[in-house]
Parts: C-alpha cells; structure tokens; sequence
C-alpha cells in the first residue's frame, strides 16, 4: 500500500506521509528531563498526539523513563461525576499502558 497523507488521527510512518514529529516539539524533552509539567496546545490535526507518542516511545526505549500517553477525553463523557470520570481516566491509562509498555513496566491487571 502506497503511503497517503493522512488527516484523521495518529499518523504511522509506515503508512503516512509526515515530517519528523520530535522535530516539531523539540522544547518538550528538555521540560521532561527537568521533570516540569507541559501543556501543549494547538489546532486538530497538526500533529499533537503524533509528536507526543513519539516521544513516549523514545522515552521508555532509551531507559530513563517509562512514558505513555493517555488522552484525557473519555473523561469528558462524565461532567457531573468526578468519580466516573476518574475511573475511566484511569481505566483508558491501564488499557494504553498494557498496549503501548514493553511486558515488563505493563500495570498489573
């Protein structure tokens, strides 16, 4: 399958056309080595959620951290139940870190 530029979503290197996404944030790894907290904010579809599972990935491959990247959205489906929505917050976390962590830093079940 030929590559495509892809506007929905995480973009695949292997299947989209896209610039290097550690590229686009270079800021980002010196607040993550400073252990400083970061938000980053931008339009739909400019590569955000790209940029940062990269560097999760290259966090957790390079030893010195155990990083993934957990959206925050599927606790939006329960505005007047904090509680609700922290469980499926921290559900959607375990989920992604069973996918996204090499066995050995998996979250027990």
């Amino acid at each position: 399958m030929a590559r495509y530029f892809n506007t929905a979503g995480p973009c695949k290197p292997a299947l989209h056309y896209m610039l290097p996404p550690e590229r686009r944030v270079p800021a980002v790894r010196g607040l993550v080595d400073q252990h400083l907290y970061l938000v980053l904010h931008a339009p739909r579809q400019v590569g955000k959620t790209t940029a940062l599972r990269t560097l999760a990935h290259a966090l957790t491959r390079e030893g010195g951290y155990v990083a993934v990247l957990v959206s925050m959205e599927v606790g939006a489906a329960f505005p007047d139940d904090i509680g609700a929505a922290e469980s499926a917050v921290l559900d959607a976390w375990t989920r992604t870190a069973g996918a996204q962590l090499p066995p050995e830093f998996a979250p027990p079940p």
